[in-house]
């Protein structure tokens, strides 16, 4: 196998700041704490807000975040996803350069790069996002990646490119040839509840056919399973579509990961919280790290409970300190 994790998502440069209350967001009109789709010039004209306020910029995206911290913790990894032809669309591919050592993104003029604005709250590390899709979704062809896939131990993938966008028939082409090579493990994150809800029958037919991993927040596994209760939301997934490693992540609960039908409930590593983005896709980094090393499942939950943390810690979703990777590649032992 060339790669340890390859993965194929929405490319999306994370703008991230820190403000010390919510004047601007009630001025604008933001409710904290929730998801708001923007387009370039409301984006632009927010970022000119706060850029004095210290904006930090990382490659962002679910997939490309999970993947970016499988090259932090020394591994070979790789991601596929579109970035405009621009300053921004550059910079993101340096940054993926620093943590994986290369990527195969695809450059288009036909749009700018997409991005998310963070606006972080200092208080209580809540976090409100004004995303610009940009040409994130506009992906459509793998260019040949479906070949690096199938040279990989893990294709991880994100819940987002199974919505209705040009991305879509690519990101299905990229998880079914996956699925078809041999020794290759397929991961795929919801995402969100919200992709749980609008593309219901498109999950349940994909985790079924081609998934072997899957990771879910509290609130997907309850939303996709139809229960109250997460954990057995996620043994109800593990059942229906057949997927062998279902991990449920229950914020200050922990997780839970169920392997072949055995749970096996993983701790949290205590942290005071600055920043809560990309913290399930530091925990999928982590665990596939681990998976794609041959690490124990629980060892693996262990693994990504402890990387989730420290990038709770932080500012962005991606840990860049790589002696605080390392310890806790030990400390999962």
């Amino acid at each position: 196998m060339e790669w340890e994790v390859a993965g194929v998502g929405n490319a999306l440069m994370d703008a991230l700041v820190v403000l010390d209350d919510d004047s601007l967001l009630d001025e604008l009109g933001y409710g904290r704490g929730t998801f708001h789709p923007v387009d370039h010039a409301r984006w632009t004209q927010v970022y000119e807000r706060v850029q004095l306020a210290g904006v930090v910029f990382d490659s962002g995206g679910s997939c490309a975040n999970t993947i970016a911290t499988v090259g932090r913790l020394g591994g070979a990894a790789l991601f596929l996803g579109q970035v405009g032809d621009d300053q921004m669309g550059r910079l993101y591919g340096s940054l993926l350069d620093k943590a994986c050592g290369g990527h195969r993104l695809q450059f288009t003029r036909e749009t700018a790069t997409g991005k998310c604005l963070s606006i972080i709250s200092r208080r209580d590390a809540e976090r409100t996002m004004l995303t610009d899709l940009g040409a994130a979704t506009l992906l459509r062809d793998l260019a040949g990646y479906d070949r690096e896939l199938a040279r990989s131990r893990v294709a991880h993938f994100e819940g987002y490119t199974l919505l209705d966008s040009p991305m879509k028939d690519a990101a299905i082409t990229a998880i079914r040839a996956a699925s078809a090579a041999p020794g290759v493990t397929v991961s795929l994150d919801a995402s969100d509840p919200f992709v749980c809800r609008v593309v219901a029958d498109a999950l349940w037919a994909t985790l079924k056919e081609h998934v072997d991993i899957v990771f879910l927040n509290a609130e997907e596994a309850r939303t996709l399973a139809g229960v109250d209760d997460p954990v057995q939301g996620a043994l109800h997934v593990a059942e229906r579509a057949g997927v062998e490693t279902v991990v449920v992540k229950l914020g200050a609960r922990g997780s839970m990961v169920i392997h072949r039908g055995e749970q096996h409930p993983i701790a949290c590593f205590p942290v005071k919280a600055i920043d809560t983005t990309g913290a399930g896709d530091a925990y999928a980094g982590g665990f596939l790290f681990g998976w794609a090393r041959g690490m124990s499942p629980d060892r693996c939950g262990r693994l990504g409970s402890a990387v989730a943390a420290l990038a709770v810690g932080q500012v962005g979703a991606v840990v860049k300190d790589v002696a605080a990777l390392q310890d806790a590649i030990a400390r999962s032992a």
